[in-house]
């Protein structure tokens, strides 16, 4: 399978989708923020010096799904009609779980979309507790679920 992203020449394009029928499409992403105990508490119990940290990351992620086609330049700008985030302290990681649903009626997909929303959460959590610990690990993004579109369903568990 071809990359569509590129011309005949190999040059980066914009993909066409004018000819795509709009359907229904939905995309799944996760991540985390991986931080000591304490830091974990900290955000839980609401002592953050910068606000809720978890309220705060959660417009955040919404922010950086609606901007996705802004900051990804090949991406394109896209209806979206959902934008949700579950964010999740987990004591066993420790740390913050984030999942993003995204759902548009449109031309192409929000995979995206869902993947910048978990990242974008993800930078926000690190910036609003930074001062208190600087070496938290952002990582395990990716695209959990998607469907809708000529490639159809997704699933990676």
């Amino acid at each position: 399978m071809g990359l569509s992203h590129f011309d005949r020449d190999g040059k980066a394009h914009m993909v066409d989708v004018s000819d795509k029928p709009v359907t229904a499409r939905i995309a799944v992403a996760e991540g985390y923020v991986k931080m000591t105990p304490e830091t974990l508490a900290m955000i839980e119990e609401g002592r953050a010096d910068k606000g809720d940290v978890l309220g705060i990351a959660r417009v955040a992620g919404i922010t950086g799904a609606k901007k996705t086609a802004d900051l990804i330049p090949l991406c394109h700008p896209l209806p979206i009609t959902k934008v949700a985030l579950d964010l999740s302290p987990d004591a066993a990681l420790p740390g913050i779980r984030i999942q993003a649903t995204v759902k548009t009626g449109g031309q192409t997909g929000v995979e995206m979309e869902a993947l910048t929303a978990v990242s974008t959460a993800a930078l926000t959590i690190y910036d609003m507790v930074k001062a208190v610990q600087k070496d938290m690990k952002i990582g395990g993004i990716r695209l959990t679920f998607k469907d809708g579109g000529k490639s159809g369903r997704f699933e990676n568990p």
